[in-house]
């Protein structure tokens, strides 16, 4: 896996981050990694899998429209 560096980060950021990532009982690094997997977004094989998945768990079931839902809330 290719390493990242980043140079003259802003102590004040710096020490948010170490805040985070203790907070999240990881490491600097692997608080800062998981910050920028989730900042790039899922690419498009992981898309299509949670897709499949989403299918596959509603798989046979039928659903009421959402504007009958609405009107009938907005009706009370």
């Amino acid at each position: 896996m290719p390493d990242f560096l980043i140079r003259r980060i802003d102590a004040h950021v710096l020490k948010r981050l170490k805040t985070r990532a203790r907070r999240h009982g990881r490491s600097l690094q692997q608080e800062a990694q998981a910050m920028l997997k989730q900042a790039a977004g899922a690419g498009p094989d992981e898309v299509a899998t949670m897709l499949d998945e989403w299918k596959r768990r509603f798989a046979g079931r039928r659903f009421s429209k959402s504007t009958d839902l609405i009107r009938e809330d907005r009706n009370r």
